[in-house]
């Protein structure tokens, strides 16, 4: 199973490439685009509405400012959809994680935190683990880690 990440900006690469490094240290394949809700509607319609064929399981979906392009990937498909706020300029990414967030019923699109690029890509994981137990076990595996981490911290 795949993952697609699209962001509404070359400018966003910085966070979304977070994303895309978690993926492939778990070996999940992901194509990367830039695609505008607002000045590449019909392409953005179009690569959207044949992701499941193509054998995608989620997408995730960064942009900043009004931040529709989460919104408007989840009205183009069923797959889930992760969101990402990118911080900007004029409200420190709170517009952006707003817009996310404050989904109409029945269209969800799931939001991480302003720039949580990462995570992003681990719930992306998380979904695709219920399905592939070798992703299960890789998970398993970054979380004991995790934990071994914190609980070998001295303090002096």
């Amino acid at each position: 199973m795949k993952v697609a990440v699209v962001m509404g900006s070359k400018s966003d690469w910085p966070v979304m490439k977070a994303a895309c490094d978690t993926l492939a240290q778990f070996n999940i394949e992901y194509d990367v685009k830039v695609l505008s809700a607002h000045r590449t509607p019909d392409a953005l319609q179009s690569w959207v509405k044949n992701l499941r064929d193509k054998g995608f399981a989620a997408v995730i979906a960064a942009a900043g400012g009004a931040a529709h392009l989460a919104g408007v990937v989840a009205a183009f498909t069923t797959l889930p959809v992760i969101g990402v706020p990118i911080k900007g300029a004029a409200f420190e990414g709170l517009d952006s994680l707003l817009s996310m967030v404050q989904m109409p019923p029945g269209i969800p699109v799931a939001t991480v935190a302003v720039n949580g690029a990462k995570n992003a890509a681990l719930l992306a994981i998380e979904i695709i683990a219920v399905f592939d137990t070798n992703v299960k076990s890789q998970l398993d595996t970054f979380r004991k880690e995790q934990a071994d981490n914190v609980l070998s911290v001295t303090l002096d």
